[in-house]
């Protein structure tokens, strides 16, 4: 199978979560994944409505983020060398499935510029010292992009509503483009995920693996007053494989809505 840009996400994202010897590993054998993986997005919980407020800025944002040891298990990293810089760098072939391309890669659902993300990974530090047979299992790590974005007046509400209406016509898949590289996403999916804060819509996402069948990848969107949280997870493991990734961490979502105003 040709060598796709997963692979070079597979190796940056594993440079703030394992150790350079495992980076090794995951550029040998991450050459499966696909392209530009694609959450399956599915279904939202009732919204609620919340007073308007002023949206946080960039730099506030920021400050809200999970930060290093304050979540106890995982390491927190900027993001910077997996995640776009910037909704240029996402496009799809359909408007109505770019807030779904958006929120997977850690990009403001919805129209704003106040906008923060990061990654943040399972530590598995001991890993650094595993045993050769112990190298698919020190690659079993989930590694979840998050990202922050605040509106103002009903943004956040417009918001949560393009996420919800995407999921719906988006259902038969979509095409994507990142990075220069072109992926498909074959199925949406609404998924029952955990209310939290004021409003949550989660869905799953079929991805063409290059032809090598499918993998299935789940994204978390909420909504705490004007501020909305994305969740994306990836695992190298089940990455290089394809098939189920499984669901994004709910420490991370109960630890990331727990610091949002």
């Amino acid at each position: 199978m040709k060598r796709s840009s997963g692979a070079r996400l597979c190796a940056t994202a594993a440079l703030g979560a394992l150790s350079l010897s495992l980076l090794t590993a995951c550029s040998d054998e991450g050459s499966k994944e696909s392209a530009d993986p694609k959450a399956s997005s599915s279904s939202s919980a009732p919204a609620s409505s919340a007073p308007a407020a002023k949206a946080l800025t960039t730099a506030e944002l920021e400050k809200l983020l999970l930060a290093q040891g304050e979540l106890k298990g995982y390491k927190v990293d900027s993001g910077n060398d997996t995640l776009p810089a910037s909704k240029k760098q996402v496009k799809t072939d359909k408007p109505a499935c770019d807030p779904l391309a958006w929120a997977t890669a850690g990009l403001a659902p919805g129209d704003t510029d106040a906008n923060a993300s990061n990654t943040v990974s399972e530590d598995k530090s001991s890993a650094a010292t595993a045993k050769p047979t112990d190298i698919e299992a020190a690659f079993d790590v989930d590694l979840t992009f998050v990202g922050l974005s605040s509106y103002e007046g009903d943004g956040a509400e417009k918001a949560m509503k393009a996420v919800s209406d995407g999921v719906t016509a988006c259902a038969g898949g979509y095409g994507l483009a990142a990075d220069g590289e072109k992926s498909k996403v074959t199925k949406v999916t609404a998924e029952k995920g955990a209310t939290k804060g004021d409003e949550t819509v989660a869905f799953s996402e079929d991805v063409d693996m290059d032809g090598e069948g499918t993998a299935t990848f789940h994204t978390v969107v909420m909504r705490k007053g004007n501020t909305l949280a994305s969740f994306y997870t990836v695992n190298f493991a089940a990455f290089s494989k394809g098939g189920e990734m499984g669901d994004v961490p709910a420490a991370v979502v109960d630890a990331q809505v727990a610091k949002l105003k």
